[in-house]
């Protein structure tokens, strides 16, 4: 653990939305909840993925889609981050990709002063074909590249989005994290399954804080997503859950118990990197 992150308790906050088409009333909304978790004492808040936008179509977030460091979704963050004094991690928006029928969905992070800090490109895209319901990320989104860890007050945070929950090796990449945040809209299809159980496995494999800021509820488009979104503790725990609809999940961030854990179950040292030889 950074040593930035050997002092006090502090409050996390995960946000839970149910957004819509309309970016001006999705912000609206995120601006109610994160106004709510800073009055609780939230240091560091987190937004759920597309918070600004939930279209009809796959194809609406291309309308909307900034450039980095312009727009007004980035200066709704920058400007909220800035009015109350919170680190904010803006869930993931639409930003412009390197083809113009496409969008990367990046999550901004944003400094107690409104100031960019980190950009992480969600890596991982999700495709699902399960009766009726299909999905295909690929057609709309550029995939990132790149594993992001940026050091804070609150120690390291690595940052993921949604399917990214999938792939354990992308967080061991991410080495010794302190909290990890997840920005998702997983549906309720795999989410009633799986959700909990992967989050929880990534806070104990990492003994890490996990705040994952889900979509929950249904959505004008017709999609239902599972929400539960929940902070988990180092040891695996769910420290607070919101199960549906809009809201703001928060718990305290012990970074003594999360250092006396990784001190007495010191698993992170003991990793070791395997190869594989195929015998057939």
């Amino acid at each position: 653990m950074s040593n930035k992150a050997q002092g006090n308790t502090f409050k996390v906050a995960a946000i839970q939305m149910a957004s819509g088409p309309i970016v001006s009333g999705n912000l609206k909304e995120a601006e109610r909840l994160i106004a709510n978790a800073a009055e609780q004492g939230a240091r560091l808040v987190v937004l759920p993925e597309f918070f600004a936008i939930m279209g009809m179509s796959e194809y609406d977030k291309l309308k909307v889609k900034e450039q980095e460091g312009k727009g007004p979704i980035q200066d709704f963050l920058k400007s909220t981050a800035r009015r109350h004094g919170i680190w904010l991690v803006g869930g993931s928006i639409p930003l412009a990709a390197s083809v113009p029928d496409k969008v990367k969905n990046s999550c901004l992070v944003f400094n107690d002063q409104g100031e960019q800090v980190a950009r992480y490109d969600k890596i991982h895209l999700f495709n699902l074909s399960l009766g009726n319901e299909s999905y295909d990320e690929a057609k709309t989104i550029e995939p990132g590249n790149k594993v992001v860890v940026i050091d804070s007050p609150f120690g390291r945070i690595g940052l993921a989005i949604c399917y990214d929950l999938r792939f354990p090796e992308l967080f061991r990449a991410m080495k010794d994290v302190d909290i990890i945040v997840l920005p998702s809209a997983f549906t309720e299809t795999t989410g009633k399954m799986h959700w909990e159980v992967l989050v929880r496995a990534r806070a104990i494999e990492n003994l890490a804080y996990v705040i994952a800021s889900a979509q929950g509820g249904y959505h004008v488009n017709g999609r239902e997503t599972h929400g539960n979104s929940m902070i988990i503790g180092p040891w695996g725990r769910v420290l607070d859950r919101l199960p549906r609809g809009s809201g703001v999940v928060i718990a305290e961030v012990n970074p003594g118990y999360q250092a006396s854990l990784r001190t007495g179950l010191p698993a992170l040292q003991h990793r070791a990197l395997y190869s594989c030889e195929d015998s057939r």
